[in-house]
């Protein structure tokens, strides 16, 4: 079972990723929205721009539900993802840290280019925390297959918690993240709020 989820769920960015461009970074551009309805294997959502947009489902589609988490659940050895800024010194600055449940670890894993919510371009990287550090918020090196990042998380930005989830969880109202397979039509993977939260990614 562990398998097959982070399988699942490591497709929703990572092979996005490798669809998504030629360019020497990939850039994942995840839909966002609100979820209006789902009627014969479609979801229907309201995105942030207020206009309607329609994705399929299919029996391929994976699902995970997304809750607010504090920056004390980002631990040594917590496999984790985050979107970040480039800085002058090599480091990244989060956006944003999600916290995966351990059957997801794995999910996602590398280094690739993230379109944020207001359409700017940076990075998300997926990854095992390794060393720590506890000072003006959390400064983590975040290691993945091929390399090492120094991600630098700030007291005040969302840390969310990643579990699998269920379709059942696409009720009228939920926030969503979508990342579409590589023809656009179907959702390779939906993250889905809990109790209204909506995922920071």
């Amino acid at each position: 079972m562990k398998t097959t989820l982070s399988t699942t769920f490591g497709l929703l960015m990572l092979s996005a990723a490798v669809m998504a461009s030629a360019t020497e970074m990939p850039v994942v551009k995840p839909l966002r929205g609100t979820v209006e309805s789902v009627s014969n294997n479609t979801l229907t959502f309201t995105n942030r721009a207020g206009a309607q947009q329609t994705i399929g489902l299919t029996d391929k589609t994976g699902f995970v539900e997304v809750s607010k988490a504090d920056i004390d659940s980002i631990k040594a050895d917590s496999f984790v993802g985050s979107a970040a800024i480039p800085q002058a010194d090599g480091s990244l600055k989060a956006l944003e840290v999600t916290v995966f449940e351990s059957s997801l670890k794995g999910s996602g894993e590398g280094h690739y280019g993230w379109q944020n919510a207001d359409g700017s371009t940076g990075t998300m990287t997926n990854g095992t925390v390794g060393k720590l550090s506890k000072a003006n918020g959390r400064t983590l090196t975040v290691n993945y297959k091929g390399g090492e990042k120094q991600l630098v998380v700030p007291d005040d930005v969302p840390i969310a918690y990643v579990e699998p989830g269920k379709k059942d969880a696409l009720i009228k109202g939920a926030k969503i993240v979508a990342f579409p397979a590589g023809d656009g039509k179907n959702a390779r993977g939906v993250a889905i709020g809990k109790d209204g939260f909506q995922p920071p990614m």
